[in-house]
């Protein structure tokens, strides 16, 4: 009992950051392997895949009632996401990402130097793209960080808000709307893999929904009534606690 107390809780709090900006993964992932240390990697990921989902689904919807989504561009973006993610996924098999794992603090701490220094990144929404241009690289978008979250993961839903910001000119807080879309397709086909393979635990995954989504209703006021800033802001703390996290995982041990 204490041990779905701690990782329910752990998925609430996951569910209001990934609302926020992405990145609740960071908090769940750990929090199931440090409870259940002996299970299989896979079910753990499956599971975590299982309860985050609904969370970031959850969000997508609220986000698409309040914020004016860009239909036109989301919609092939959303298709080419989980394309991407389908073949990250079915390329990890082949493949291993220990140069990925390495590289990957580096990138962020790029992504948040950047961020910084561009004071005025991603506080007004100036879309520099429309029609098929904003539909193709959205489209781009989607299918590159979709093939990252289907073969190594951490910090997609950080790569999607960013390059929303800096490529498209979207304000924070309709990057991570947009974001909460793309990355709902591409949670779905790592789930879908999952499940194929039987790496989900049913009842565990059911109450990591549960507390997702509420933590994710809660994350997604935040965001909508606080406004790009309050996100912007989000987004430099997860970015540097992933920055921490991933160079501990690549160096650490």
């Amino acid at each position: 009992m204490w041990d779905l107390l701690l990782v329910a809780a752990a998925s609430g709090l996951a569910g209001c950051v990934d609302a926020i900006v992405g990145g609740g993964g960071l908090i769940l992932v750990p929090a199931l392997f440090a409870t259940y240390p002996a299970a299989p990697p896979a079910t753990l990921m499956g599971t975590n895949k299982g309860g985050a989902i609904w969370g970031t689904a959850w969000a997508a919807g609220q986000f698409a009632r309040r914020v004016q989504l860009r239909w036109a561009a989301l919609g092939p973006a959303v298709g080419a996401a989980l394309l991407g993610s389908l073949v990250g996924a079915w390329t990890l098999t082949l493949v291993h990402a220990e140069s990925l794992r390495r590289a990957l603090p580096f990138v962020l701490a790029a992504i948040l130097l950047y961020t910084l220094v561009r004071k005025d990144l991603g506080r007004v929404h100036a879309p520099r793209l429309a029609g098929r241009a904003e539909a193709l690289t959205a489209s781009a978008i989607g299918l590159a960080i979709g093939f990252y979250d289907g073969f190594f993961g951490p910090g997609t839903g950080s790569f999607f808000v960013f390059l929303f910001v800096r490529v498209l000119g979207y304000d924070f807080l309709n990057a991570s709307a947009a974001a909460k879309l793309l990355n709902t397709a591409t949670n779905a086909a790592a789930l879908a893999l999952f499940i194929t393979k039987g790496h989900i635990w049913w009842q565990v995954a059911a109450l990591l929904a549960a507390a997702n989504v509420a933590g994710s209703l809660l994350g997604t006021r935040l965001a909508l009534r606080h406004g790009a800033g309050f996100v912007r802001g989000v987004f430099i703390v997860v970015v540097s606690l992933l920055i921490l996290k991933t160079g501990w995982d690549a160096f650490g041990h």
